[in-house]
């Protein structure tokens, strides 16, 4: 079983922005990945490109079934449909990762807490990025 987990975050909220994603088979590790995304970005766009990311690259290692993890309640619960998007800059998102989910015959949201030992994993390949110059 193919699952994700991904991480976004802005120093500043707004400010510089990154994201951290990780593809796994079981518990190992099969990809890591991470990026400066933009210097004016909020957290939560941040963790929808992060999220993006991760759909595209888990594309890789499976068409079948898929679990993404994250540590965002407000994507996880706007994913589920248990809250709406408002932001017309969330909705362009959120409507990047529906598309994306036609790779994958299905796709399921768990929120995980940040102490959980992937998102650390995450949490530290996102702030590495922010700290490079």
């Amino acid at each position: 079983m193919i699952y994700t987990n991904s991480d976004g975050g802005a120093r500043g909220n707004p400010g510089l922005g990154a994201i951290g994603v990780i593809v796994r088979d079981g518990e190992k590790i099969v990809s890591r990945y991470s990026a400066k995304i933009g210097k004016f970005v909020t957290n939560n766009i941040a963790e929808y490109e992060a999220l993006i990311k991760s759909l595209e690259l888990a594309s890789r290692y499976t068409k079948d079934e898929l679990t993404c993890f994250l540590d965002s309640e407000l994507v996880v619960n706007q994913l589920l449909g248990k809250y709406r998007v408002r932001k017309p800059e969330l909705l362009r998102l959120f409507l990047k990762v529906q598309k994306l989910q036609e790779n994958f015959k299905s796709i399921k949201y768990k929120h995980v807490s940040r102490e959980d030992k992937f998102q650390v994993i995450v949490d530290e390949i996102l702030n590495d990025e922010l700290d490079k110059k």
